[in-house]
């Protein structure tokens, strides 16, 4: 499966800009103060782009998968 779109969630939670995301990937994140996904961001990082996702202490990395119109990963 090919991620699409990776997005800020914050509709259960905020995000608290603690940064393992861009740690992870900081390639695709960056936390200048909330987070927010490079310009441009080389999505072909799954496995960095997924850590950061897990990596999330309050699950606000949003993944789609194959243009689903949804948040596939993390349910």
């Amino acid at each position: 499966m090919a991620i699409t779109k990776v997005w800020l969630d914050e509709t259960e939670n905020e995000c608290t800009m603690c940064g393992a995301c861009e740690a992870a990937c900081d390639a695709v994140f960056q936390v200048p103060e909330k987070m927010i996904v490079r310009d441009g961001a080389d999505l072909s990082l799954e496995d960095g782009i997924k850590e950061a996702a897990d990596a999330c202490p309050v699950g606000t990395i949003a993944i789609e998968y194959n243009k689903s119109g949804k948040r596939d990963y993390p349910n």
